[in-house]
């Protein structure tokens, strides 16, 4: 079976920002670039589910991951085709099942996140009786990855105002998403992996935001069994973490991090000392959390 397709950034794509003309603190007229925004409507079959704001790179992959973890798609169904219409900003996901949704539409819950993130009010059930694969996480992988994310080209770095979200496997960078909220970003790359059939359990994603409650259930039905960032935490992601068994880190600058779930994955082989702190113009990397 052929290695699925990697994506990464590309911020010299002009569709996904544009130039805007202002004034400086000096009056100085600059001419900067910003993040477009675009609507972008999912439908599951013939039921419009939901309206997301999103940059517009990889419609297809952010209607399956939606749907999948807001658990409308089922491990079971067959896919026909999936159909995007740029004219329209319509993505259409068929399936060889009948679905419909009605009622958990209604119960729409708002999140914490930005770029109002939503979750439907009975995803927790879904996490009934999870359990994350026993994988093992070495401090060398985590040290090496968040050196190459922070050095990565991105449109973070080019325009600002974005989140990013990696997938990757030991020390291997396979998936970088962006978007304008960080739930789109895990929901391309979960898109990705049904599309592809790649399995979670191996592997670890980071976030340049925040440990919400709502990305460590995102990443725990994904199967994924590590969690890491750049960001801090909120109370509520670390209980379910604590609850589902996620190795959940944090604060990952330079030399350190915080794990305040799933400690006995972690792997401590890396020498610290040998670990450079981290780049001054490469801390702006967090701004976004």
């Amino acid at each position: 079976m052929p290695h699925p397709p990697r994506h990464f950034p590309d911020p010299t794509n002009p569709r996904l920002t544009r130039a805007v003309a202002g004034h400086d603190h000096t009056g100085q007229l600059q001419h900067i670039r910003v993040v477009e925004e675009r609507p972008l409507t999912i439908f599951l079959n013939a039921q419009e589910i939901v309206t997301a704001m999103t940059i517009g790179d990889y419609p297809e992959y952010l209607a399956m991951g939606f749907l999948r973890n807001q658990g409308m798609l089922r491990d079971d169904d067959e896919i026909t085709a999936v159909d995007y219409d740029d004219d329209l900003e319509v993505v259409i996901v068929r399936t060889t099942r009948q679905t419909s949704y009605e009622e958990k539409v209604k119960k729409k819950t708002r999140t914490s996140g930005c770029a109002v993130g939503t979750v439907f009010g009975d995803m927790m059930e879904g996490l009934e009786g999870l359990t994350l694969p026993p994988a093992e996480i070495r401090t060398s992988w985590l040290y090496a990855l968040a050196k190459e994310i922070n050095t990565l080209p991105s449109l973070y770095l080019e325009a600002g105002a974005i989140h990013g979200t990696v997938l990757c496997q030991q020390g291997e960078i396979l998936v970088y998403m962006e978007d304008v909220g960080r739930h789109n970003a895990v929901d391309k790359i979960s898109g990705w992996m049904l599309k592809h059939g790649v399995s979670g359990a191996d592997k670890i994603l980071y976030t340049t935001g925040r440990l919400t409650s709502e990305m460590v259930i995102k990443t725990a039905q994904m199967g994924i069994p590590v969690l890491a960032s750049r960001s801090g935490f909120t109370a509520w992601g670390v209980e379910i973490a604590q609850q589902v068994g996620l190795t959940l880190i944090g604060r990952m600058r330079g030399q350190r991090f915080i794990c305040l779930s799933g400690e006995g994955r972690l792997i401590r082989d890396a020498d610290v000392a040998a670990v450079p702190d981290e780049d001054r113009k490469h801390r702006r990397k967090g701004g976004a959390a």
